[in-house]
C-alpha cells in the first residue's frame, strides 16, 4: 500500500501546483489610474481583474509598473510575460497574443457646465479648441484628424483646469479616468465641468501575452474562461464596486 500512497500523494501535489509550477507570470503596465497604478489597492482596477482571473486560472503572478514604451518593449523581448492594459492594434499582434476584451473604455468629451453644446459627428468639433494630453492616444480617427484644434497639455488636471477657466472649449478623456481624477480636483473645477454624450470613441482593453512565452495561447484561453466565470458568479462586478465603479 505504501508505494500506492506515495504515488497518490505525488499526483495530488502535482494537481495542487499552479499551471506554471514555481514560475510567476511577470505582469507589467504603465501608471494609468484608476486602471493600473502600483500605489492603488490591488494595483488598480485592471490589475485587480487580471491578477484575480489569472489566479483562478491557476497562475501565480507579480506586477511591475514601468513607462509605456519600456513595458511594450519588455513584452516584445520576453522580459515581461503580460501587458495588462493593451488596446488592440494590428502591429502589436507581432509581439503578443491578445485576449478578448475584459473592460471597455469610453472616451468622452468634457465641457463647461451650463454651456450649450452638442455634436453628432467628429467634424462638428472643428470650430472648438480641445485640450488633449501630450503623447496620449484616444482613438485612431481622433488622433489622426489634423483639422481638429487640439491644445496639447501635460496631464488631465491641466486640461480640465483650462476648461473650467474658459481657456479651451472642450477636454477629452477616458470616462473612468475622468471620474477618478475629477475627485482630486478643487471643488470649483469639479462643479464647473461635465461629461458630454455620445462617447467620442470606445476602446476595448485586453491583456497582451508575449509570444516569447511558450504557453501564450493557453494563458489567454485560461484567462478568458476565468473572466467569463467571474462575470457569472458576480466576482467581476464586486471588483468594479470595490474600485468605485
Amino acid at each position: 500500500m505504501r508505494p500506492l500512497l506515495c504515488v497518490l500523494g505525488l499526483l495530488a501535489a502535482m494537481l495542487a501546483t499552479p499551471v506554471l509550477g514555481h514560475d510567476k507570470l511577470r505582469l507589467v503596465a504603465d501608471s494609468w489610474p484608476p486602471f493600473t497604478d502600483a500605489s492603488m489597492p490591488g494595483g488598480g482596477l485592471a490589475t485587480s481583474i487580471v491578477t484575480t482571473a489569472l489566479a483562478r486560472a491557476g497562475y501565480a503572478s507579480a506586477f511591475e509598473e514601468a513607462p509605456w514604451a519600456r513595458a511594450l518593449m519588455g513584452v516584445s523581448e520576453g522580459r515581461y510575460d503580460i501587458l495588462i492594459n493593451a488596446w488592440y492594434n494590428d502591429s502589436r499582434t507581432r509581439i503578443g497574443h491578445f485576449s478578448n476584451a475584459y473592460l471597455n473604455n469610453k472616451v468622452r468629451l468634457l465641457k463647461r457646465k451650463g454651456e450649450a453644446f452638442g455634436y453628432q459627428h467628429q467634424s462638428d468639433l472643428y470650430p472648438y479648441s480641445i485640450a488633449v494630453v501630450r503623447d496620449y492616444a484616444y482613438s485612431p480617427d481622433f488622433d489622426g484628424d489634423t483639422r481638429l484644434h487640439k491644445v496639447a497639455v501635460r496631464n488631465f488636471s491641466s486640461a480640465v483646469r483650462m476648461l473650467a477657466a474658459g481657456r479651451v472649449n472642450l477636454a477629452v478623456e477616458d470616462e473612468y479616468v475622468a471620474h477618478y481624477n475629477l475627485q482630486r480636483e478643487p471643488q470649483a473645477v469639479r462643479d464647473g465641468v461635465e461629461l458630454v454624450d455620445p462617447p467620442l470613441a470606445q476602446n476595448s482593453l485586453h491583456i497582451l501575452v508575449s509570444l516569447k512565452h511558450p504557453e501564450h495561447q493557453q494563458i489567454v484561453e485560461r484567462f478568458e474562461r476565468a473572466i467569463a466565470a467571474m462575470k457569472t458568479d458576480g466576482s467581476y462586478a464586486r471588483l468594479l464596486r470595490q474600485h468605485g465603479f
